[in-house]
Formats: C-alpha cells, sequence, structure tokens
C-alpha cells in the first residue's frame, strides 16, 4: 500500500471513529451481546413505566445506569426516533425539555455530559450528533455550562431543551408548559411540585433518577407512603 493510500485509510478510519462516537443512542440497549437490554430488566421496567405513570421515579444505587436510561428516553422523545421495541411515552411532535439538578456543576457534570458529551466533543452524548441543530453557552456562572439545545424532530421543527439547577429555587422552575422534566437527583419538594404543574397541561412526564441520600423525605415519600414499596 502506498504512503497516499495508507493516509487516506487513516483519515478514513478517524471518521468511522468520530461518527460512531457520535452515535450512542443507537448503539445503548442492542437486541444481542453482553448489553442486551434483555440483560437490564430494572432499565427497560422504567422506560415501559412512562408511558403508564406521569411521575415515574427510578431510585437506586450509584453507578447503575439511572442517568444514562433517563437520557436515553429524553433522546427517544426529543428526536421521534423510537427503537421498534420501543413501549415508554411517546410525543409525536417537536417538544419542550427540562433537564435539572443540584447545582450547575453537577448539572454540567453528569446531566449536560449525558446528553451533550464533554463540552470538548459536544454531540459525543445520548444525542445524536448530526441532529443537534445548536446550543447556547451560558454566560457567567460555573464555567463550561450549556443554557439549551436544540435537536431535530423526526416530526418536523424543532425540540428544545433547557438545563436548570434546584439551587435556583422554586421561582426559577415557573412559567411554561414543558413535555418532559428530567430530575436528576432528588429535588426539594416545592421544586418537585412546580414541575408537576409544568406538564399538567401537555400530558407530560417528570422523570426522577435519584439515590434517596434524604431518608424518607417529602419527595420519596410520595412514591412510597409509608416508606414501603407499593405492590
Amino acid at each position: 500500500m502506498t504512503e497516499p493510500s495508507k493516509a487516506h485509510l487513516l483519515q478514513l478510519l478517524k471518521e468511522q471513529k468520530r461518527r460512531e462516537s457520535r452515535r450512542h443512542y443507537y448503539q445503548i440497549f442492542p437486541e444481542d451481546g453482553p448489553l442486551s437490554r434483555h440483560n437490564y430488566p430494572k432499565h427497560m421496567e422504567y422506560i415501559r413505566s412512562t408511558a403508564e405513570y406521569s411521575e415515574p421515579a427510578f431510585m437506586s444505587g450509584n453507578r447503575t445506569g439511572k442517568s444514562e436510561t433517563a437520557a436515553f428516553i429524553v433522546t427517544a422523545c426529543m428526536t421521534g426516533d423510537y427503537r421498534d421495541w420501543w413501549d415508554g411515552v411517546r410525543f409525536e411532535m417537536p417538544i419542550e425539555v427540562w433537564a435539572a439538578g443540584d447545582t450547575s456543576q453537577t448539572v454540567r457534570d453528569v446531566v449536560q455530559k449525558a446528553l451533550l458529551g464533554p463540552i470538548t466533543d459536544i454531540g459525543t452524548g445520548m444525542i445524536p450528533g448530526d441532529l443537534l441543530e445548536g446550543y447556547k453557552k451560558k454566560q457567567g456562572g460555573v464555567p463550561d455550562t450549556i443554557e439549551s439545545f436544540a435537536v431535530k424532530s423526526r416530526f418536523g421543527g424543532l425540540s428544545v431543551c433547557a438545563f436548570k439547577s434546584y439551587d435556583q429555587k422554586r421561582d426559577s422552575f415557573q412559567g411554561t408548559a414543558k413535555h418532559i422534566i428530567w430530575l436528576d437527583e432528588e429535588p426539594p419538594s416545592d421544586v418537585y411540585n412546580e414541575c408537576l404543574t409544568r406538564t399538567m397541561t401537555t400530558n407530560g412526564s417528570v422523570l426522577s433518577t435519584f439515590t434517596p441520600l434524604q431518608g424518607l423525605s417529602d419527595v420519596v415519600l410520595s412514591f412510597m407512603p409509608g416508606g414501603q414499596v407499593p405492590d
């Protein structure tokens, strides 16, 4: 193989790797293999629950795939590109989303990264890079934070997601209706109730993913009356 041919092949391999890194959504939960969705029944149960319940909660220990599963749900609904096996909530239109966490820093490090990838390589998160229409950086505050981004929907138009944090207090969660609100880590009860209000007119979903480190808080008890797991 000539040197120009080798260089061309290397360029092609690099481009293949770049494209694959921007298609995580299509690679997660495959039909077969060690990472098959059939090996993750709790995660599939959570996805399925979003079709039946408007307040599905995924409470479990750290590093069990809660956030990645929620990012998968958000991506499916924002893009409208549902898998053949999808049995979760559906929106056949572009949607409005909030994704929130404790602080601007944890939102950047967990939620933003799960959806968009690291700030140095935006488009390598769960949202397919070729469907990402654009994003707006947040001015001031924690560096490398993104305020909002837009995604192409298969139903036409753009779905939009804004990032928020609980330390902005309840007032910042007032405003327009949302189709999906993803709360990563347990929110204060007043923030949670405000989010429920935002989804009332859209038949929307409030997705909660957290480890209940605060014990039997008001939010936890809303899912576990009397501190017991419902039948």
